[in-house]
């Protein structure tokens, strides 16, 4: 039995002008998914929540939540609870004040208003703040009152727009957590925009990558990053290498500038080879069916990991990176080592 979907969108678009910044765009989230739309800035995934929040009318297409039409309906009858990516708070209400704004808004009895504060207050770890003033709070706890406020209302989506970007990345990196765990306790279908890939990886029950006003690829993180569509969601998914050129054979490309590499798949009309640089080895082939001979051209400790751009005999730069905890004795490369680097046929990507 298939999930049930809590929103859909029947090929939504949105012009303004002769600009068109959202194209076509169809999309089912189901009952309790957290679900992401990423892409970098100007690839219509505000507009594409705000249009499902109702603070922006689509020029084509319908909305539904469930079975209900609220194409047209305007956003206090959609039941959307939205963080904005500035919090939005009032500076001269207290923090109690801030998340029962959209109670008394809807005209409620106060002890309703005040049991429903206190527990969203409670949800995100802040009761005992009601009586502070935003100004007094950091930003990890003024993100917490702005999600408070949105899930005071019970709403039936929530709407995360950039919630973190005025975050430090340590900071992020918690909340993040936070509101993952908490929409997973209460089963809340939540749909997020963001331009961190990093970010969306972590919380997305499914991703939406989206360039040009246009759905590129949805799917789980391991479907984008394994298999990507094209070239933008490789690119944009994790760090790649291209090679632009062709297949010769069955199992083989050969790149422009000549190199001619093994790969597992069978395939004709590709003319682009990807590689991710952490399935790239430096030292022995140990039996791969690709190894080169190249020059280590830069060098950046990360860390857990050391980042490599090597030049291969062919002119090709090829990014590599290496785990510190290696356990086959190599020894750290500094630029102008020569160095072999090699893959196995499986760690390609063909990508038409």
């Amino acid at each position: 039995m298939s999930p049930v979907s809590s929103v859909r969108l029947q090929s939504v678009s949105k012009s303004y002008g002769d600009h068109r910044a959202v194209v076509d765009f169809s999309l089912e989230v189901a009952q309790g998914e957290f679900l992401v739309l990423l892409g970098p800035s100007g690839c219509g995934k505000t507009t594409t929540l705000r249009m499902i929040a109702g603070f922006v009318e689509p020029s084509a297409g319908r909305i539904l939540f469930g079975d209900r039409d609220v194409t047209d309906l305007p956003p206090y009858r959609r039941n959307t609870g939205l963080v904005f990516q500035g919090y939005a708070l009032f500076p001269h209400l207290t923090v109690f004040e801030n998340v029962a704004f959209g109670l008394r808004m809807r005209r409620l009895e106060r002890e309703v208003v005040e049991r429903r504060t206190q527990e969203a207050l409670r949800l995100v770890r802040l009761d005992g703040f009601g009586e502070r003033m935003p100004r007094q709070l950091s930003g990890g706890q003024q993100q917490r009152v702005a999600l408070a406020r949105a899930l005071a209302i019970e709403p039936e989506i929530l709407l995360l727009d950039e919630p973190l970007s005025n975050l430090d990345a340590k900071l992020r990196e918690e909340v993040r957590v936070e509101i993952r765990q908490l929409q997973r306790r209460l089963g809340l279908t939540t749909v997020m925009v963001t331009h961190d890939q990093s970010e969306a990886l972590s919380v997305a029950d499914r991703l939406v990558v989206m360039s040009g006003g246009e759905i590129q690829q949805i799917g789980t993180q391991r479907e984008l990053y394994n298999a990507p569509a094209n070239q933008f969601v490789a690119s944009f998914i994790g760090r790649t290498n291209f090679f632009a050129g062709a297949m010769t054979e069955p199992r083989r490309f050969r790149t422009e500038s000549g190199l001619e590499i093994s790969v597992a798949a069978a395939a004709a009309r590709e003319r682009l080879l990807a590689i991710r640089p952490e399935r790239v080895r430096l030292g022995s082939a140990n039996g791969a069916a690709n190894s080169f001979a190249g020059t280590v051209e830069f060098v950046s400790y990360l860390g857990a990991t050391t980042e490599y751009v090597i030049r291969l005999a062919s002119g090709d730069a090829i990014a590599v990176e290496a785990h510190n905890d290696r356990a086959d004795g190599l020894e750290p490369l500094a630029v102008g080592s020569q160095i072999r680097v090699a893959w196995d046929a499986d760690a390609c990507q063909l990508i038409s």
